[in-house]
C-alpha cells in the first residue's frame, strides 16, 4: 500500500524534529546544576512565617556589645543616627504596640521622619536584612547568636521587649504580636493578579529609540570629587558600579570597561602594603584620601595630629580600638580584625602624611 506524499513529508519532518530535539540545546550542555551545598549557602532568606529562621538565641545584653562595636558608627548608640543613616528607632507608643499600628504613620501628623520601627511590619524582616547585610562593609559576618542579639537590642530600644530579654526561635512568634506596625501592611491586589494593572504607567521604548540618553542634570566638574574618590568607595560585597571621580567622566557607562581590581577582605594583603589594607577593611568606605566622607579624610588626620608626640602609638590604638568626639559625634568603629603590625602600618602612613 502506498502512502500519501503529504503523510510522508509529515512524518519525515516529524522524525527530523524528533533527532534534532534529542541532540539537546546548545546551551543546555552550559554550566552545571548547582551542588547542595551551594544551594544551602544562598538560601538563608527568613519569611515572615519565621520558615528558613535558624534555631539559636541572643540577649539584649549580648546585642548591645555588638551594637557598640559594629553598627553604632552609622544608626548611632541608640538608634537614634548620627548624620550618616535615618533613625532605627523612634516614632512608636506603647499603644502603638498594643494595637498594631503606628499613630505618627497616619495622614496628619506632625512626627518629622520616619523611623524603621515605624514601618517594619514583621520581625523576621529585620532578622533577615540585618544577617544578610550587614555590617555594611562586611556582611554575612555576624553569627546566628549576634543576630539574634542585635535584633534584641533593637526591639528593647523601641519597648517591643524588656532590657533582659532572650529572642530566641522558640520565642520571635510571640514578640511578632508585639510588632507597633505589624497591622500597617497594605495589600495592593494589582500587584497579585495578573490581569490587575499597575499604580504606574509606562511605555517601553521597542523600535526607533534614541541612541543616547538624555543628560537632565549632572555635577560640575569642580565637584566631581567633593567627596572623594567614588571608585575607592565601593562596598567589598557585590557589583562595582563608582566611577573613578579624580578623572573627567566617563564617556560610557561604568562598568562596560574592565574595572581596577578591587583587594576583598577574604585576601590578606601584605602588612607593608598600605593602599591595599585599607581597601582590604573597608576604611575607604568612611575616609577619603583628602576628602572627608563619613569620617575625615586620612590626610586631614595626618594634619590636625601634626607633631603629636608618640603619633604612630596613638594612631594605631585608635584604630584598632575606635573612638568617638575627636571629629564631631559619628564615632570610629573598633577595627579588632586588624593586627597590630597591621594598625601600625596604616598608623606610619598616616602620621607620614598620608600620601
Amino acid at each position: 500500500m502506498k502512502r500519501p506524499l503529504q503523510s510522508t513529508i509529515l512524518l519525515a519532518a516529524t522524525l527530523a524534529a524528533s533527532a534534532a530535539f534529542s541532540q539537546g540545546k546548545p546551551w543546555q550542555d552550559i554550566g552545571r546544576d548547582a551542588t547542595k551545598a551551594e544551594v544551602k549557602a544562598w538560601d538563608i532568606d527568613v519569611r515572615p512565617d519565621f520558615k528558613g529562621l535558624p534555631k539559636g538565641s541572643g540577649t539584649v545584653a549580648k546585642g548591645e556589645q555588638v551594637w557598640e562595636a559594629q553598627c553604632a558608627s552609622c544608626h548611632g548608640s541608640f538608634g537614634e543616627s548620627n548624620e550618616v543613616f535615618t533613625p532605627i528607632v523612634g516614632g512608636t507608643t506603647k499603644a502603638d504596640i498594643e494595637r498594631g499600628r503606628v499613630k505618627n504613620l497616619e495622614p496628619g501628623s506632625s512626627f518629622p521622619q520616619k523611623t524603621t520601627m515605624m514601618k517594619v511590619a514583621t520581625v523576621s524582616t529585620l532578622w533577615d536584612y540585618i544577617n544578610r547585610a550587614m555590617p555594611w562593609n562586611a556582611p554575612k559576618t555576624l553569627t546566628t547568636e549576634e543576630v539574634y542579639s542585635v535584633t534584641a537590642y533593637i526591639l528593647s530600644l523601641a519597648e517591643v521587649v524588656p532590657a533582659d530579654f532572650t529572642l530566641s526561635d522558640a520565642n520571635i512568634a510571640e514578640v511578632q504580636k508585639r510588632m507597633p506596625n505589624r497591622n500597617g501592611m497594605v495589600f495592593h491586589e494589582p500587584l497579585w493578579k495578573l490581569e490587575g494593572k499597575g499604580d504606574v504607567k509606562n511605555v517601553a521604548c521597542m523600535k526607533d529609540c534614541p541612541v543616547e540618553a538624555t543628560i537632565r542634570s549632572s555635577l560640575p566638574d569642580f565637584a566631581r570629587d567633593a567627596h572623594g574618590n567614588i571608585q575607592e568607595q565601593n562596598r567589598v560585597i557585590g557589583p562595582v558600579r563608582g566611577a573613578d571621580t579624580t578623572k573627567p567622566p566617563p564617556t560610557a557607562p561604568v562598568g562596560t570597561a574592565a574595572p581596577p581590581p578591587i583587594v576583598v577582605a577574604s585576601a590578606k594583603p601584605a602588612v607593608g602594603d598600605v593602599k591595599a589594607l585599607l581597601a582590604a577593611n573597608s576604611c575607604t568606605a568612611c575616609h577619603g584620601m583628602k576628602q572627608k566622607v563619613v569620617g575625615p579624610a586620612f590626610s586631614e588626620i595626618a594634619a590636625k595630629h601634626k607633631g603629636q608626640d608618640r603619633l604612630e602609638a596613638y594612631l594605631a590604638v585608635k584604630i584598632r580600638e575606635g573612638g568617638v568626639g575627636v571629629y564631631g559625634a559619628v564615632p570610629m568603629p573598633a577595627q579588632p580584625q586588624l593586627s597590630a603590625a597591621e594598625a601600625a602600618t596604616i598608623a606610619r602612613w598616616i602620621a607620614a602624611g598620608a600620601k
